[in-house]
């Protein structure tokens, strides 16, 4: 399958029935799936006006009980910042992907990684973090839209799926989850028709239900249970590693060919694989050993918009050095001319 149909109709297999957005390439091939899938399995398709409609719905959505989803790329993804900070506000639980493609402003239809501050960083206002899950193959789009709804819920929190236009346009083999439905009464804080006497329900900032001290406790107890559970990585080869390669999404699976090309060639060389771009993999660094000279950084950007976090993640404890391509990606080659570079001057 394609991979912006794979993440649909794992989304629908997860349980989703709702989703409302707004086409932009290059993730218009899941509005377009869905526009008949969706009908298919009782649920609800909505092709909205904008991508700020198409947030606002699902904030309705999601406030009923449904697993409600939107998606687009760059300049879409930003019109729904206020949105995304408006669920995280109410702790309202959905499912939002961004297709990433390349530039800042309408920018371009190439594929690229620039959206990495966006994601991490929350482009809304406020203090606020989100669950970041970035496939990096077809079968991880899939596997990943299947268990983001419930992380959203079990933690009452929006969950960003961090795409990219190379992985949502390719063709590969997939095995789909199973079907399962999902009972929008289930949870205690969903709105729903009253009975009579039944005390009513409200969906809202939670700063105001349990005030500002009780808030600042809350917050940083619930951002800080999700450092401490949902830390994802993928470790290639970093037990002996001097150079550890660090990238996500497409440029990962060039940077994993250089680990074993490098190999071969006698340089020791790992690679490790954020599969949450937030919270971020510091575990994985806290593992390595003390051989390991150097990190380079990976991306389809270009300020190399996951350095910090890798200099971070590493407590700057040894030298963070970057190569990034901006509509293409990343080429093995230089990765190892890079590396090369790298040890001579270490």
């Amino acid at each position: 399958m394609k991979g912006n149909e794979a993440f649909a109709e794992s989304c629908l297999r997860a349980g989703c029935r709702f989703f409302s957005g707004y086409p932009i390439t290059p993730q218009t091939e899941i509005l377009e799936y869905l526009s008949w899938r969706m009908e298919e399995v009782g649920g609800q398709f909505i092709q909205t006006e904008s991508e700020i409609a198409g947030i606002n719905m699902v904030f309705g959505a999601a406030s009923g009980g449904a697993r409600a989803l939107t998606t687009s790329s760059g300049p879409g993804f930003s019109l729904k910042q206020e949105g995304i900070s408006y669920l995280c506000s109410g702790d309202i639980p959905a499912v939002i992907a961004d297709v990433m493609r390349i530039g800042s402003g309408l920018g371009d239809i190439f594929q690229g990684q620039g959206d990495y501050w966006q994601l991490t960083r929350g482009g809304g206002h406020g203090d606020y973090h989100t669950i970041v899950l970035a496939p990096s193959s077809v079968q991880e789009n899939a596997d990943l839209a299947y268990i983001s709804f419930d992380l959203a819920e079990k933690y009452r929190h929006p969950v960003l799926v961090a795409s990219d236009a190379a992985i949502g346009q390719m063709v590969e083999p997939v095995e789909l989850p199973a079907m399962k439905e999902h009972d929008i009464n289930q949870y205690d804080w969903v709105i729903r028709p009253r009975r009579k006497g039944e005390k009513q329900r409200i969906v809202w900032n939670r700063y105001w239900d349990i005030g500002a001290e009780e808030y600042v406790d809350y917050l940083c107890s619930k951002y800080a249970e999700m450092e401490k559970h949902e830390q994802r990585w993928e470790s290639v080869m970093t037990d002996d590693a001097e150079i550890v390669l660090v990238a996500y999404g497409i440029s990962s699976r060039v940077a994993k060919a250089a680990v074993y090309q490098g190999r071969e060639e006698g340089l020791r060389l790992g690679l490790i694989r954020p599969i949450t771009l937030w919270p971020f993999p510091k575990k994985a660094f806290e593992a390595l050993g003390p051989q390991v000279k150097a990190f380079l950084d990976i991306e389809m950007s270009i300020l190399g918009q996951m350095k910090d976090d890798v200099i971070l993640a590493c407590g700057n404890s040894r030298p963070v050095e970057y190569y990034g391509e901006f509509s293409n990606v990343p080429e093995e080659k230089k990765i190892l001319s890079k590396v090369r570079d790298m040890l001579k001057r270490l």
